[in-house]
């Protein structure tokens, strides 16, 4: 993935050291990008990822361990970012967390948390993109929203807030910023089986006195027609297209990748 001159495009991509965020990396890499990843985990397994992200791409791969539910760190990322790589031309919008409880019982703390981390840093880092993306009149920004920012879950109350919050987002900002070259989406993952999906079930186990085997199956695969979990890489791809110059006439958009959850 390049620019008119030939030259790499330079990506951020936030919760990108597993899931989504990583297969979203490890494709636009692929593609020919320049990516700064961020998220938690080990420093070595992280040093050794960008490593080996870096030997099969041939691009530029760094990282930041930036806790984006700290404004002051997601705006610091960016600048680093754009310091080690160039100007930000593809910003992927990915971290996420979540916490299962009913809405009477739901932690105060943890509302706070998710309203941070799953969309307030998304406005932090869209912010700080949008400046060089409108000088250069090129930008592309995808962000990951969830089949449960179209719809309603039970015992989720925080998690469904943000997830509809991100689509709001998306489309004023993709309004806003269209004619200056620059797109905006969000992608609609049904059930992936990521860390914080694997967190989820074992929550939903705890709240529903259900096993975790029947949990997976009522909870989350019940209302796909496909019956399977979505592979990260089917996610990532459908980003990938969005980051495109195929992509420019597609903005404001919320595309489920969802195995037909959201035609119920």
């Amino acid at each position: 993935m390049r620019n008119r001159n030939a030259a790499p495009r330079n990506a951020v991509v936030t919760g990108s050291t597993t899931g989504i965020g990583l297969a979203t990396a490890r494709e636009l890499a692929r593609q020919g990008c320049h990516v700064m990843l961020n998220g938690f985990g080990d420093r070595t397994e992280i040093d050794r990822l960008c490593a080996d992200i870096a030997a099969q791409s041939g691009t530029q791969i760094i990282y930041s361990g930036a806790d984006l539910s700290r404004p002051e760190e997601a705006r610091a990322m960016m600048a680093e970012a754009a310091a080690a790589l160039g100007p930000i031309d593809i910003l992927v919008n990915n971290a996420g967390v979540q916490h299962v409880a009913a809405v009477h019982e739901f932690p105060d703390d943890k509302w706070d948390l998710l309203l941070a981390v799953n969309l307030s840093a998304a406005f932090h880092t869209i912010k700080a993109a949008l400046p060089a993306m409108r000088e250069r009149r090129w930008g592309r920004i995808v962000n990951t929203a969830s089949v449960l920012g179209l719809v309603g879950a039970p015992h989720k109350p925080a998690y469904v807030a943000t997830k509809h919050g991100i689509i709001g987002l998306t489309k004023s900002v993709a309004i806003e910023v269209a004619e200056h070259g620059i797109t905006c989406n969000a992608v609609c993952p049904g059930t992936v089986l990521t860390p914080i999906i694997e967190k989820q079930i074992a929550q939903q186990a705890q709240v529903t006195g259900l096993p975790e085997e029947r949990v997976l199956q009522a909870v989350f695969l019940d209302r796909m027609p496909t019956g399977r979990l979505i592979p990260p890489e089917e996610v990532a791809a459908a980003i990938a297209f969005l980051c495109s110059d195929a992509a420019a006439s597609i903005t404001g958009t919320a595309i489920p990748v969802d195995g037909g959850y959201t035609t119920h």
